[in-house]
């Protein structure tokens, strides 16, 4: 931190407020301003897992624990691994390589319905010749590949056999309106085809199984077809291809109607998981279509209509009104209302003054605007969120990663069992064959794993996109699990419970002078100053219209201030710590000490070296602080705020927000208060800037300001993407609403799973009962975890 006159006042101020560099630091990617990615963030160039795969293996608890590895050799990572530019139809992501190089290769994905089915493309994808790693993402229904060559073809004639189809991802975009009597063909057929069987089986007896017979051959025929597809692959052990035994089976020892009810239940089962995916995925899918498809550009004085490609940071656009902004950009019109409620969740619409930074998505309101483009092709804020999300896949919970790996053994366990309960019986004790065979045949519907394998994605899925409307991003169910478990939350105070934005709370004169007298001086001698306190004692002479000299040779010097002369005089501002004991009188003294208890940062104003007056300037709490805190009680959650400012300060805003406090802090001390505090229950830390990083890190939970350094950004778990505190308390409350619906998933998954392998093997239950095990289940986990799209307040 750099100190302004001096004083060490306690405020955070980044290098480049005051036109430094860091150099020693990347240039990192924000939340609310997206500028161009670099290798310092790992958003692009590869996820925990490497990009595919189980991520069990070496995927630490830690969410934020990152594994950057490069993609492409001695390539720069704003062109290796930031492009999106096509690659036959599919897109390949890292740019121009050299021959023999490894690509990244992107396509969207059509027809997958549950992680079951993203897990044997992943499979498949893997098994082509020069594929390295494969990866699906759920959330967003891409397929990301990195091999060696051109492997485009073989991924998607792979793909296609397994029964999926992959199209081109050079832009993301909502899903294609769909057609119901087609997409429910085949399912319709079915359903009327048992109906009639039924009917058939009711007056002729002997022709019903015929019926019957036909119609399962009818639906099982595609199934059966997925099936081999999926097995040639290497995926012996599907849903598929247990389907396909046991309707066989089942046509084989004469159950034909059961056969027929069986497949029916599961295509049903099929089309609710298809719905209940596609209603998880609606805001992904929304957000992708907030962008148009083309921009407006500029060119002299001539209008072209161009791809968003072919948009650069540097041009100008223009954006009519009820159009979205294509890009993010800063505004070059007077004044114009934006609606940015798909973003932000404001339902009315803002007005923006020229040079207000603008995000990719707003809708124009009530003007024709002229915008300067600031993001580079795929690195808008949509972008950034989507890039996000498809991260967070990366970071499963702990949970989910469990899960993940039990249903693995699972249905082989249940395929043997199945084998065991139809072939012992009847060997061992001569059983009938046919009684044995049939129960034999309904364990095996009962070993398909979908219900268990969906129960915690789903949820997980959909408390990521709720929390994205409540404007925070989280990174992953591993976060989100942590956050259940939160029971203290640690501030940092400037910027964060503060805005960060001092203003004057008062101006007294210690002359015969009037105050503003006083003040017209200080600005004088802060004019040109980038400095927060010196901007704030700038707006407070404008806002009083005072007159305001013009000095000269400002200066600023450590331990004196800032100096500057006016005149033959030279106006000094500096903190009372920078003055000698009988610079001030007693009296003086007196009224210097009363504004700093009362937790203002307090300047002096001397005129040749004589004390002309005082200015106490105080950072005003957020809005919604206070309501916050008391919210956050309300949950059991414990608040303490840690602060670099003095004592005093930090006492009187904590006495506001009747929380416990530690002050004059550094980075170091944080992280001991930290670790202290992690050693009684789990601690999440909220900060914005570089110095608190490091606490973020050590905390159980970090969860960054969005407005905050990119440092604490990038190391946050979490992220208040509008900054705004009274997003925490519905966080929180959706987090442990997340647990708890995990859970009760997979209560539902196995214990219905368990009520009918016992209730089958003692033949209480058949084979249309055994579907409802499975598809039944499904459903029901799937729309439980759809109860939480539902806002959190």
């Amino acid at each position: 931190m750099r100190a302004h006159f001096g004083c060490g006042c306690g405020h955070k101020h980044a290098s480049r407020q005051h036109g430094c560099s860091v150099s020693s630091q990347p240039r990192l990617t924000k939340l609310t301003q997206i500028n161009p990615l670099t290798c310092g963030s790992d958003a692009c160039c590869d996820s925990e897992d490497g990009g595919g795969g189980d991520t069990s293996a070496d995927e630490s608890d830690r969410p934020a624990a990152r594994k950057i590895r490069q993609v492409v050799p001695a390539t720069p990572c704003a062109d290796a691994c930031c492009a999106s530019n096509a690659s036959s139809s599919g897109d390949r992501v890292d740019g121009a390589v050299a021959p023999g190089a490894q690509q990244r290769f992107r396509w969207l994905i059509t027809g997958m319905d549950c992680p079951s089915c993203a897990r044997k493309i992943e499979v498949a994808a893997r098994r082509v010749a020069g594929v390295q790693q494969a990866q699906v993402l759920f959330s967003t229904q891409t397929l990301q590949v990195e091999a060696f060559g051109n492997v485009v073809t073989a991924v998607e004639q792979a793909i296609a056999q397994a029964g999926f189809t992959l199209t081109s991802a050079d832009r993301p975009t909502a899903a294609p309106s769909s057609n119901l009597w087609r997409e429910n063909a085949l399912l319709i057929t079915v359903a009327l085809f048992t109906a009639i069987s039924s009917l058939i089986a009711h007056l002729w007896p002997e022709a019903g199984n015929v019926a019957f017979t036909i119609t399962t051959f009818t639906g099982l025929t595609p199934i059966i077809r997925r099936a081999w597809g999926i097995l040639r692959s290497g995926q012996p052990f599907t849903i598929e291809m247990l389907m396909s035994i046991a309707t066989l089976g089942a046509l084989t020892i004469g159950a034909c109607a059961e056969a027929s009810m069986v497949l029916l239940l599961f295509m049903l089962g099929e089309r609710l998981e298809a719905f209940a995916a596609q209603r998880a995925r609606r805001g992904v899918t929304a957000l992708m279509a907030l962008k148009p498809e083309t921009a407006t550009r500029l060119h002299g004085d001539q209008q072209e209509v161009v791809a968003l490609s072919a948009l650069q940071p540097g041009d100008i656009i223009v954006i009519s009104p009820g159009d979205r902004l294509p890009a993010d950009g800063v505004l070059m019109t007077a004044e114009a209302s934006f609606d940015e409620s798909a973003l932000t969740g404001e339902s009315m619409p803002v007005a923006r003054k020229t040079g207000a930074a603008l995000m990719a998505g707003a809708l124009s309101v009530d003007a024709r605007v002229q915008l300067r483009v600031t993001s580079r092709p795929g690195e808008s804020a949509i972008d950034r969120i989507l890039q996000l999300i498809e991260e967070a896949e990366s970071h499963r919970a702990p949970v989910e990663r469990f899960i993940d790996s039990f249903s693995r053994f699972y249905t082989p366990a249940v395929m043997l069992l199945a084998l065991l309960a139809a072939v012992l019986p009847p060997l061992l004790f001569a059983q009938p064959w046919h009684e044995w065979l049939y129960k034999g045949l309904t364990l095996l519907l009962i070993g398909c794993p979908c219900a268990l394998v969906i129960s915690v994605p789903a949820s997980i899925t959909s408390a990521l996109a709720t929390a994205s409307r409540l404007g925070v991003l989280i990174k992953g169910g591993a976060a989100l699990e942590q956050l259940s478990k939160i029971r203290t939350l640690a501030f940092d105070k400037t910027g964060t419970l503060t805005a960060g934005q001092p203003e004057v709370s008062t101006v007294e004169s210690f002359t015969e002078a009037q105050t503003d007298v006083t003040l017209a001086l200080a600005a004088a001698a802060e004019q040109g100053s980038s400095h927060p306190l010196a901007r704030a004692i700038m707006a407070e002479a404008q806002a009083r219209k005072l007159a305001v000299p013009v000095a000269q040779n400002h200066r600023a010097q450590a331990g004196l201030g800032v100096t500057a002369l006016l005149g033959q005089s030279q106006l000094t501002i500096c903190s009372p710590s920078g003055l000698k004991a009988d610079q001030l009188n007693a009296k003086q003294w007196v009224q210097v000490r009363h504004w700093e208890n009362a937790g203002n940062t307090v300047v002096i104003l001397l005129q040749d070296g004589q004390p002309e007056g005082l200015i106490a300037l105080r950072d005003r709490l957020r809005d919604n602080a206070r309501e916050t805190v008391a919210e956050l009680q309300a949950l059991g959650i414990e608040s303490v705020m840690l602060t670099g400012d003095n004592p005093r300060t930090a006492e009187a805003i904590a006495a506001e927000l009747k929380i416990d406090w530690r002050a004059s802090l550094l980075p170091a001390d944080k992280v001991s208060e930290i670790k202290r505090l992690s050693q009684q229950q789990p601690v999440a830390m909220i900060g914005d800037g570089i110095n608190d990083s490091p606490a973020m890190k050590a905390a159980t939970l970090g969860i960054a300001m969005g407005n905050g350094s990119d440092i604490a950004l990038e190391t946050a778990d979490a992220a208040l993407t509008h900054s705004r505190l009274n997003a925490l308390a519905p966080l929180i409350r959706l987090a442990r609403k997340t647990r708890r619906n995990v859970l009760q998933n997979i209560s539902i998954a196995l214990g219905l799973k368990g009520v009918f392998l016992v209730t089958s093997l003692l033949g209480f239950t058949g084979l249309w009962l055994a579907v409802l095990a499975d598809s039944g289940a499904t459903a029901l986990v799937t729309l439980n975890a759809l109860r939480l799209l539902r806002q959190i307040r």
